[in-house]
């Protein structure tokens, strides 16, 4: 277990969860927002140890507390588990998420689990997924149904680039999807990525403009 206390990163694992976060406060009446179960693009390797493209989940639990004492990220640690290298990705989207909306996140707790029994949640592609997730719970917009999105959010607000694209557009649309964001800066070393038929491949640049296309709605209330 540690813990560095000010507005910096908190790590501890206690009953099977890791906690990831700011500062942590205390609420004895914290407001849960409905459940949310999201859809996870990434790649693994075939019984052959050939890539191939998956579609899982990520289980949200998101509650509104009563205290500002600091965002508060948990990631159950069972069934599923998520490296490290994914947990810490994961942070700073949901970080940097708040932070694109205009959102003061240090009254919120995020409860993480990947229900994928035995197995753990590698790199950081699923990350802006994540985090966009959160802001939409936060903000009671809800994640369209057949829409995924792969990348990460830089600190410049930006949908940054993943591998395996080609990958995880094709895992999508044989799981009937019907709209892909993938990250507008993509690694030239692994081609242009073709769409299937009747399926929405949409090269995505800003935080904002991926949000929209997740949800339909802008990240930015107006006031």
């Amino acid at each position: 277990m540690c813990r560095k206390t000010g507005n910096v990163i908190v790590a501890l694992v206690v009953l099977g969860v890791v906690f990831l976060g700011e500062t942590v406060g205390a609420s004895l009446f914290p407001k849960r927002i409905p459940h949310l179960s999201i859809p996870i693009l990434g790649t693994s390797l075939s019984q052959n140890f050939k890539p191939i493209g998956l579609v899982t989940r990520v289980d949200i639990d998101l509650f509104e507390r009563e205290d500002h004492g600091g965002l508060q990220v948990q990631f159950h640690t069972r069934p599923g588990r998520f490296s490290p290298f994914a947990r810490k990705a994961v942070l700073q989207a949901i970080i940097r998420a708040f932070e694109a909306a205009k959102i003061n996140s240090d009254r919120w707790t995020v409860y993480l689990t990947f229900p994928d029994f035995g197995q753990t949640l590698y790199g950081e592609s699923l990350s802006a997924m994540v985090g966009l997730s959160v802001v939409a719970m936060a903000k009671g917009d809800w994640p369209l149904e057949g829409r995924a999105l792969t990348g990460t959010i830089t600190d410049h607000g930006t949908i940054g680039a993943v591998s395996g694209v080609q990958l995880k557009i094709l895992a999508a649309y044989e799981n009937h999807f019907e709209r892909v964001l993938v990250p507008a800066d993509y690694d030239v070393r692994e081609g242009d990525y073709r769409t299937p038929f009747l399926m929405h491949v949409s090269p995505v640049e800003t935080v904002d403009a991926a949000y929209f296309g997740l949800t339909g709605h802008p990240l930015v209330s107006l006031p």
